[in-house]
């Protein structure tokens, strides 16, 4: 699995198709051919995945970078089931703080594992 690193990448990705959500997160995707004669942003053949996590749903960057590698690790184990494409799992609306007080807990983490599968086996299903 590739990830997504400039600018262009995500911005390239968000303007693509939103396949999937959940009660947080979206699934945004977009196809890897580039246009007529334009420099391809996306080099290799493979899944693409990018991660982004608003400062404003996630305001301590402890549990922003927990999130992500959530993003991450759930998106390399379901890499299989996804198609060659972009994708970008975005963060929409934040966890609250009053059940997951700690910034970095196994109970937000298994929250978020379990919210990230849902939305790639949506985003999985749908092929666009």
């Amino acid at each position: 699995m590739q990830r997504l690193k400039t600018r262009a990448q995500f911005q390239a990705v968000l303007a693509g198709a939103t396949v999937a959500r959940t009660a947080h997160f979206a699934l945004h995707r977009c196809a890897l051919d580039a246009a007529d004669g334009a420099e391809p942003l996306f080099g290799a053949s493979a899944v693409w995945l990018g991660a982004m996590v608003p400062k404003r749903w996630a305001r301590r960057a402890v549990t922003r970078n927990a999130i992500k590698r959530q993003i991450y690790t759930v998106g390399a184990a379901s890499e299989a089931s996804l198609p060659v494409a972009a994708h970008v799992v975005r963060l929409r609306s934040g966890f609250d703080r009053k059940v997951f007080v700690s910034a970095s807990s196994d109970k937000l983490k298994a929250a978020v594992r379990t919210e990230l599968q849902q939305l790639l086996a949506r985003g999985a299903s749908v092929r666009a």
